[in-house]
């Protein structure tokens, strides 16, 4: 989990298995509790076994093991050499014993009986990631129990969200027993000698019998008016007790890691208070904005919260004016939102285009195609608009690209004196266009029929539009998604539909096939969680509310929407899903957080 701060990296393996925000909550503890554990230290060897050499020096010892330099004095000094005798001054070799070594095993039995029960197992969920860590640094197994549980059931030997959720589900009102710990000293083979067995419960657990030979963690609330806090006594066998004051996480967060800690936080709905309806989304062209599209058809542009707890800014909105007809939108990260619209058979744009041109001698129309007779269609009312990206061309003029009215790229021009603005077909057969890695790409099919035909990856600069070839795509849908392992060497991850149902995903320099079951919808490509960097298509369930990651070897359940959905669409630029649904309900979901962004009552959707 690369998000979480450096001073937790150590223990970054158990912590990576929560949300994030569950992690930071839960960080906090663990340091504090590790500090206050020490680590683990292996036996040391004993004399009295196999003799192994030499360890340093001593000032005991035979005279058989004295130092050669030290018999100088007997030949220069036999006086000086009897004094030093008598002082303790002489030095002598150290011998080093080998003694067969027991392996340090770690044992952990909590208490789960009522003076435990609520804010004092947040402290026990802490110490279960601080001792699994500290067992593994001194490469000693791990093993940890319930007190008040029959040993036969077994012993957990890792935390993970299993062991976890029988560990939550294992409360008792029964405090523990004597006779509990009898069994699970018989059934472990607990000798407090040779391992290292800790007792985590309540200060009561000290007057238990047979308890005092272990070492002990004691967990209580600090009673105080408005405290939040929890006093934690180690009280290991071999030293002196330390203790610790932990702060809790706040009232909505203690209760969701004590209930069930690995589920991601669900933000909290926000209602717009536009009086319009939001009919359909998409991501810009650049994948860093939403554009939201209106029922009134006016266009919005929304910034995504980078964490549930972000404040989400209000859309920007532009309406159309009378007599003008909204074409497409999109959005610059210097420029903002970017609208074209037709009025009275002219072209206009609702933004400022970029002007400062520069003397080119060079300058070249980049595109092969330059039909300016072919003009795009109007969209009727409810339909979906183009999306629009942008690109500075040799006169370092902004020149705006159109595409999704249908299956061609148009360009349009502004005259920055006249304002007029002018378009030409550019580009047919054309399947999707991006802003990816800081250029356009244009994703074009040759027009060929057969086994010859195939993709074009049109990547555009100034002067020209080169051309990449990518494997055919009978259906005519290509993703790009984000991720920060390779994939194409000029897209990165990237998705091609070959067949109905099968894809080819370029990811970490290879292309491989996914098929999806019968029924599943994909949606967009994107890449999870983890150092193996798995990447996969996001389906959509045929029951239209559960969506999947399938991936050449591997197929998990992502998350379920609240109703049907009625569109979804994932970014290129961020890991972010977004999808609306039949109850009006837009929901932006982190990928690689596993968690709910933001959830937005648009009153659309249907």
């Amino acid at each position: 989990m690369t998000a979480l701060p450096h001073a937790l990296r150590p223990w970054a393996e158990s912590l990576s298995k929560f949300p994030l925000d569950a992690a930071l909550h839960l960080g906090p503890l663990v340091a504090r509790l590790s500090a206050a554990l020490g680590p683990l230290r292996a036996p040391s060897e004993r004399e009295g076994g196999e003799p192994q050499g030499y360890d340093g020096l001593s000032r005991r010892g035979a005279f058989d093991r004295l130092l050669v330099s030290e018999w100088l004095w007997a030949l220069e000094a036999p006086d000086e050499l009897v004094r030093r005798a008598a002082f303790g001054e002489l030095s002598y070799l150290k011998p080093a014993f080998r003694e067969p070594r027991r392996a340090h095993r770690t044992v952990a039995l909590l208490d789960a009986g009522p003076d435990q029960l609520g804010a004092p197992r947040l402290a026990h969920l802490a110490l279960l990631i601080v001792m699994a860590r500290r067992a593994q640094a001194a490469g000693a197994p791990f093993t940890w129990g319930v007190l008040q549980a029959d040993p036969k059931g077994g012993a957990f030997t890792d935390v993970t969200p299993a062991t976890v959720g029988a560990w939550l589900g294992a409360r008792d009102t029964a405090p523990p027993s004597a006779e509990r710990l009898v069994a699970w000293r018989e059934a472990l083979g607990l000798d407090a000698r040779t391992m290292d067995v800790w007792l985590v419960g309540a200060p009561r657990l000290s007057r238990m019998t047979g308890a005092e030979s272990f070492s002990r963690i004691e967990v209580s609330e600090v009673l105080a008016p408005e405290v939040r806090q929890l006093a934690v006594d180690v009280r290991a066998v071999s030293r002196a007790p330390r203790s610790v004051v932990l702060d809790l996480p706040p009232p909505g967060d203690s209760v969701r890691l004590l209930r069930d800690p690995f589920r991601a936080r669900v933000a909290a709905p926000v209602k717009t208070t536009q009086s319009t309806r939001v009919s359909r989304f998409a991501f810009s062209a650049d994948g860093r904005r939403l554009l939201l599209f209106y029922s009134d058809g006016s266009v919005g542009a929304m910034a995504l919260p980078n964490s549930p707890r972000a404040t989400v800014a209000r859309p920007q909105r532009v309406r159309p004016q009378r007599g003008e007809t909204f074409l497409g939108a999109g959005w610059r990260r210097q420029g903002g939102l970017l609208v074209l619209a037709k009025k009275a058979g002219d072209y206009v744009f609702r933004g400022q285009l970029q002007h400062r041109i520069i003397y080119h001698p060079r300058a070249v129309f980049p595109w092969g195609l330059r039909d300016t007779q072919s003009h795009p269609p109007v969209p009727e009312a409810g339909q979906r608009l183009g999306r629009l990206t942008t690109y500075l061309n040799a006169l370092n003029r902004e020149c705006v690209l159109l595409v999704g009215l249908d299956d061609n790229l148009y360009c349009f021009e502004e005259d920055p004196a006249t304002r007029r603005v002018v378009s030409a077909l550019v580009a047919r057969d054309v399947m999707t266009a991006a802003h990816v890695r800081g250029v356009n790409m244009v994703v074009t099919r040759d027009g060929q029929v057969g086994p010859g035909s195939g993709v074009r990856l049109g990547i555009v600069s100034p002067n020209e539009v080169s051309q990449v070839p990518l494997e055919d795509s009978r259906i005519g849908t290509v993703w790009f998604g984000a991720s920060h392992h390779p994939g194409h060497p000029d897209a990165g991850l990237i998705a091609v539909n070959n067949d109905p149902g099968v894809w080819g995903l370029h990811h970490r320099k290879a292309v491989e096939v996914v098929t999806l079951p019968p029924g599943f919808r994909a949606v967009g490509v994107g890449a999870f969680p983890g150092p193996e960097g798995l990447a996969g298509l996001l389906a959509l369930e045929p029951d239209q509310r559960s969506f999947w990651s399938m991936g050449a070897h591997h197929q998990s359940k992502l998350v379920v929407a609240a109703a049907d959905v009625v569109h979804a669409e994932a970014s290129h630029a961020v890991p972010v899903l977004a999808w609306l649904t039949t109850e009006g309900e837009l929901v932006l979901y982190h990928l690689e957080h596993n968690m709910v962004l933001c959830r937005i009552q648009t009153g659309g959707g249907v």
